[in-house]
């Protein structure tokens, strides 16, 4: 074989190749065949902090004020800040199997994971193994230090407001008395993850203390759930 480098050409002689032909980089003359050298394509970087997506607003405590009746109110409270729990930052991290969703089309997650004995992942594939401290923008790998899924008690995937609305009250099924809930919604930093996403997903309406602020005005006028 000869390697030699003419007009910016790379030749290579194999044997007799009676053809003229161009292929890609190549160009086959005769019994030889060149190679033009290709510059490396441009590496496609990922931003390295989130871009702005805007969130929709949610409306605030006191544009509910006008409502007389504390059971409507009540619901009307909850229905907003139910745009927050119907929304795929949530809802995919509460479904009703032991595989999570994602993206906001809520499709089965990808590379396949299971829930695992603790809702962390299977002893073999944690969810730590990917989802680390914070959201890897250059892999667009969202993160949390407690990233997990719901316990099943907790699913919600498939059902109505109504539905999870009565499911959150009840302390067998959310793990949690009110005053745990109030706190959960208002402060816990994974459900604050919801507001910042990272990438491109689009981040829950408002923001936690807004929804906070809905959910303690909710349960102060009586908890009342939607039908």
């Amino acid at each position: 074989m000869i390697l030699r480098r003419s007009s910016g050409l790379r030749r290579r002689r194999f044997g007799c190749l009676p053809v003229l032909a161009v292929v890609g980089a190549a160009v086959v003359i005769g019994s030889t065949i060149y190679f033009r050298p290709q510059p490396l394509p441009e590496a496609q970087a990922l931003p390295v902090s989130s871009p702005s997506v805007e969130s929709p607003s949610l409306r605030p405590v006191a544009a509910f004020s006008d409502i007389t009746d504390p059971q409507a109110r009540s619901v009307a409270l909850f229905e907003e800040a139910g745009r927050v729990i119907m929304h795929p930052r949530c809802q995919n991290c509460h479904p009703r199997t032991d595989w999570p969703t994602q993206t906001e089309a809520m499709r089965p997650h990808i590379p396949l994971v299971t829930r695992g004995p603790d809702d962390a992942g299977a002893p073999t594939l944690r969810c730590a193994t990917c989802h680390h401290d914070a959201n890897f923008a250059p892999a667009g790998v969202p993160g949390n230090p407690e990233w997990k899924l719901a316990p099943l008690e907790k699913a919600w995937q498939g059902k109505t407001l109504g539905e999870i609305c009565r499911q959150i009250l009840d302390p067998a099924r959310a793990h949690m008395n009110r005053e745990e809930l109030r706190e959960h919604m208002a402060e816990d930093p994974l459900v604050g993850w919801a507001w910042h996403p990272g990438g491109t997903r689009t981040p829950a309406p408002g923001t936690q203390a807004e929804f906070g602020g809905l959910i303690d005005a909710w349960l102060d006028s009586g908890g009342s759930c939607p039908a």
